[in-house]
């Protein structure tokens, strides 16, 4: 596909998906980075016979989720030592290219493979490997632009878990964790900045904009950072140590207060930011997150509370943003992971399991379920114009019709 019929294609998804309130998913935690899909009018009444299954395939192990961008669906998995981008048609499943390289798995205490969603930026698709491989690609042919190591530019070592962190684009730069938050040039790949260095976390920067400048929040293994972006110089950093060096959650800004939480009963933790420093408004037992993020609706966090090692005593829980008191606490859904749109929760349990439940501090109160993979299932769903994805560790991936 040339690129300016890659333009036009985009336009008119862009135009179609308005008139019907459906959006893209072009990126870890959606567009507008905080689970929610701004879609309605999606089919949330299933009956006993579920929603539509429009296409299944396996795409290889591996715990990242998809991003959907202009009709097209990106997505990695490890096999026999390789790890495959793909590029999938987004409503049939047809197989639009794929791009194959060495990888390691990197399976300790798990099954390995990717973990960092694809983002879709442009006419770009950037993509990071479980070994540290950074990448651009063509979004329409699959053809590389540029490649570059996190570990040879940032000195950073392969983390016990490996690399999993999300590519963020702003403007000119892609920001990634790499044992602090590490900014590389979109056109060329070269490292720009390095703010470290850390014990490398496992979650994503996240960016906001504080007074007239840009800033990015990161969660390493040792601390919460902020970056000024335009200059990598780090703000201020507020220490949050815990088991295992094992922080694998995205911290969720709004406004100038940061939440971040923690799995192995670390809990969770609201800052305040100044400009200049962090400061801790409570830190709590509430809700501790092993690896997915919470979403924020109304005042109120939503998220799976607990660990997978002890999945039945993990829990969807309902606390509140500004005390992290918690509201209700409902267990059934394992290690699972949460999306949020039009007021429901869109929760994929650890056994493949999705519930419906709507958003309310009032109670748990679940509107419908359907069994839709089987196997582990760690990975967050995706909505997007009018269908559900869902993946499982093994590299199952089924697309839900729900327009």
């Amino acid at each position: 596909m040339s690129t300016s019929v890659w333009r036009l294609f985009a336009g008119m998804c862009l135009l179609f998906s308005g008139t019907l309130g459906a959006e893209d998913w072009p990126r870890w935690m959606g567009p507008g980075a905080d689970l929610i899909s701004a879609e309605t009018g999606w089919e949330s009444n299933w009956d006993e016979g579920g929603v539509p299954v429009l296409w299944k395939t396996n795409v290889g192990v591996g715990y990242c989720t998809v991003s959907v961008a202009n009709g097209f669906l990106f997505t990695i998995g490890h096999h026999a030592g390789q790890e495959t981008l793909f590029c999938f048609d987004a409503e049939t499943g047809e197989e639009k290219w794929k791009q194959t390289y060495k990888a390691e798995l990197v399976d300790n205490l798990h099954k390995g493979g990717p973990a960092a969603t694809p983002t879709v930026d442009g006419e770009h698709v950037f993509a990071l490997s479980r070994d540290g491989r950074l990448m651009s690609l063509v979004a329409a042919t699959g053809d590389p632009v540029w490649e570059q190591s996190l570990i040879s530019t940032t000195k950073a070592k392969l983390p016990e878990w490996g690399f999993s962190s999300s590519v963020v684009v702003e403007g000119g730069q892609l920001l990634v964790e790499s044992g602090g938050l590490a900014s590389y040039d979109r056109a060329t790949g070269k490292l720009l900045w390095h703010a470290g260095p850390y014990k490398v976390g496992y979650g994503s920067p996240a960016l906001f904009t504080y007074g007239e400048k840009r800033y990015a929040a990161g969660l390493n293994n040792q601390n919460v950072q902020i970056v000024d972006i335009a200059t990598g110089q780090e703000v201020t950093t507020s220490e949050w140590l815990t088991s295992y060096d094992t922080n694998s959650t995205t911290p969720m800004v709004r406004g100038d207060e940061i939440f971040i939480s923690t799995g192995y009963k670390r809990g969770c933790e609201l800052l305040q930011f100044d400009g200049q420093s962090l400061k801790q408004l409570y830190e709590q037992k509430t809700m501790s997150n092993h690896m997915n993020n919470c979403v924020l609706w109304e005042g109120h966090l939503y998220g799976v509370h607990g660990n997978s090692h002890n999945p039945s005593q993990c829990a969807l829980r309902c606390i509140e943003w500004k005390t992290g008191q918690q509201k209700w606490s409902q267990r059934g859904c394992g290690a699972g992971s949460l999306i949020l749109s039009d007021g429901k929760l869109i929760v994929l349990s650890d056994q493949g399991v999705l519930t419906l439940v709507k958003a309310s501090p009032q109670k748990f109160e679940e509107l419908a379920r359907q069994e839709v993979l089987s196997g582990e299932c760690w990975t967050t769903p995706v909505l997007a114009n009018g269908r559900i994805y869902c993946r499982s560790s093994d590299g199952d991936l089924v697309c839900l019709d729900v327009k």
